[in-house]
């Protein structure tokens, strides 16, 4: 007889998994991976209707199902408690799912950039005779773009629903990577745009690596990784303060960095100017929406317990993004490099509803991620409008007297900024209205009015802009321009027109009847954790 004993066999019960709440994010990794295939399969001239239309289809169907799914109050806490799909999920993912679509149209135009605004031939050594042919000629865009947008939108939506440290890890890496690349894909400028791509990369690694560091120091302290365990743990105490409050500041600090907000924000205004415009609109409002999503279930989760510790932090980092933006963003002579300090501070602004801790915060920061996103796509889509022979006119100087050329794009991109800028009839008044609102009745009147300061401030940079359009006469523009008259307004394609139409029309009516909106972003607690 063996003297040795057969150890027990423990029984492996594969999770549950309710693929009825998790079906939006299928239908796009799903339609992500057939772009692929089609990209490898079909025939160059058969790519680009193929991938603009499964790109379409799959951001609507998984709109449509988040829509019936949210309606009917589907909720559930899936794949082993590793993804929580509740009100405020399906809110942020329609949010999301709306500025994607958009943003898309925006990438899939052709028509004011000859070719499209992604590089032809990526593997051409750049200043090479084939690099500036593929440039300068209307050969059609590589159609990569597509598949890659895809995998980041599938990030972004797992990003926010994530109910654990480990799958909002892996849902960062997910969006960031495709992120990566399309930020190297412009067109013209190549340099400048293979330059943005490397910086973004080095210092998005830095920024990951620096959260699974806090992920780990917190499953150190709770030892779980969920966020109500947690929140459990940190609400009984009697553990290892050291590990959760530096766990959480690098945790923190991870999301701020993905969510453009100051001092964390030195990869977003090169990246904003070296990368493809339609990239950056798409970065400007998706990115945005899921780093400030998954700040607000994880504050509101997770660090709800331990406010009093990171609370007066987020304080000081809600001040410095809004000075920050504002300050520097006086002294910019990019158009893109003035909406990308422009980001830095709105990002301050959203800090104020997120560490609000209240449902009207809630609702309050998912109101203005949803106006900010639209005004900002609607605003890079204009300025893909504006060309010189160099390409995109990004230089203030090429807006002098932009009235009298466009008087329907100058009224437009007038909108805009009137909307960032927080002026009344518009989103970003109520915006700004509701999320000052909600931060005040929580306690942090001291920190509305620095955040009023700030919008002064940057309301400067907006309104100078305008004065340029209507007040400036045309200059000359540095950059490569020689010559003001060189500086003209593309016609737009049929996807940019109705990218530009959607984003004002929104922009308008959220300013004139955003009740019924703000209603409908209402989330309810207690969150599924």
């Amino acid at each position: 007889m063996s003297l040795l004993t057969a150890a027990p066999v423990e029984t492996i019960v594969a999770p549950s998994v309710d693929f009825v709440a998790i079906m939006p994010v299928l239908i796009l990794l799903g339609a992500a991976v057939i772009s692929v295939v089609v990209e490898a399969a079909a025939g160059r001239k058969a790519r680009y209707p193929l991938q603009v239309g499964l790109s379409a289809v799959a951001i609507l169907g998984a709109g449509a199902w988040t829509v019936v799914a949210g309606s009917k109050s589907h909720f559930a806490v899936t794949l082993a408690g590793a993804i929580s799909v509740d009100q405020a999920t399906y809110v942020m993912w329609g949010i999301l799912l709306a500025l994607a679509l958009v943003s898309v149209l925006l990438m899939a135009d052709r028509v004011s950039e000859p070719g499209g605004a992604f590089v032809a031939q990526a593997a051409a050594r750049i200043g090479s005779a084939r690099d500036r042919t593929a440039a300068l000629t209307a050969t059609p865009m590589q159609t990569e773009v597509f598949p890659l947008t895809l995998f980041a939108i599938s990030g972004m939506m797992v990003f926010p629903a994530a109910s654990d440290m480990i799958t909002l890890f892996i849902a960062l890496e997910v969006l960031s990577l495709p992120l990566y690349l399309m930020c190297g894909l412009a067109r013209r400028r190549r340099l400048i745009s293979q330059e943005a791509a490397v910086k973004y990369f080095l210092l998005g690694a830095f920024a990951s690596a620096i959260l699974l560091y806090g992920i780990a120091l917190l499953y150190g302290y709770a030892g779980s990784l969920r966020f109500a365990d947690i929140a459990a743990v940190s609400q009984a105490g009697g553990r290892n303060d050291l590990l959760l409050l530096i766990g959480m500041a690098l945790l923190v600090v991870g999301l701020l960095f993905k969510g453009s907000v100051g001092p964390f924000h030195s990869w977003t205004p090169d990246v904003y100017q070296g990368a493809p415009t339609p990239v950056t609109a798409f970065m400007a409002s998706c990115t945005k929406v899921a780093a400030f999503a998954a700040m607000l279930r994880i504050f509101m989760v997770a660090f709800e317990p331990t406010s009093w510790s990171w609370r007066g932090v987020m304080w000081a980092v809600a001040i410095a993004s809004m000075l920050i933006g504002a300050i520097i963003g006086i002294t910019q002579t990019d158009l893109k490099r003035v909406l990308a300090y422009s980001s830095v501070a709105h990002a301050g602004f959203l800090l104020l509803g997120v560490i609000s801790l209240s449902e009207k915060g809630v609702s309050s920061t998912l109101f203005y991620l949803l106006t900010y996103g639209f005004a900002t796509i609607g605003a890079f889509a204009l300025l893909t409008l504006v060309r010189s022979g160099e390409g995109e006119a990004p230089h203030l100087s090429a807006w002098a007297g932009m009235a009298k050329k466009s008087p329907v794009l100058a009224g437009i991109m007038t909108l805009f900024l009137l909307s960032f800028a927080g002026i009344p009839l518009t989103s970003g008044f109520i915006g700004k209205l509701t999320i000052f609102t909600a931060a005040t009745e929580s306690g942090m009147a001291p920190l509305v009015v620095v955040a009023m300061v700030a919008t002064a401030i940057t309301a400067f940079f907006y309104l100078r802009v305008v004065v340029l359009m209507y007040f400036a006469a045309p200059v000359p523009v540095t950059g490569g321009v020689d010559d003001s008259e060189t500086v003209a307004v593309a016609l737009p394609g049929a996807f940019t027109m109705i990218v530009i139409a959607v984003c004002a029309a929104v922009t308008l009516l959220l300013g004139l009847l955003p009740s019924a909106v703000i209603d409908l972003l209402t989330v309810h607690f207690p969150l599924l954790s």
